[in-house]
């Protein structure tokens, strides 16, 4: 399971899949386009437990407006979106 999406998130800049057994908090994305994503394999469950933080301000429909026109435009995905949070 991890393996199919570290595969599908392999070229997503703003994507990041954390170490197994971790999971994100919202101050690690604070003022960023990325979302960390945290992935648990419930076994004895039979199920998978998914943790995702985004700031939505950026995260949300701005930053999404923004990296659209990017890719419309022809320009890199990334540009005028910041990766790195701003969290102390």
């Amino acid at each position: 399971m991890r393996a199919a999406w570290e595969l599908a998130y392999a070229d997503e800049s703003f994507v990041h899949l954390l170490p197994e057994g971790s999971f994100p908090n919202v101050s690690d994305v604070t003022g960023s386009n990325t979302a960390l994503v945290g992935l648990a394999i419930d076994e004895a469950a039979g199920r998978v437990v998914t943790v995702t933080a985004i700031d939505n301000l950026v995260k949300g429909t701005a930053g999404a407006a923004i990296q659209s026109a990017n890719i419309a435009l022809g320009l890199p995905e990334a540009m005028g979106l910041p990766v790195n949070g701003v969290a102390p």
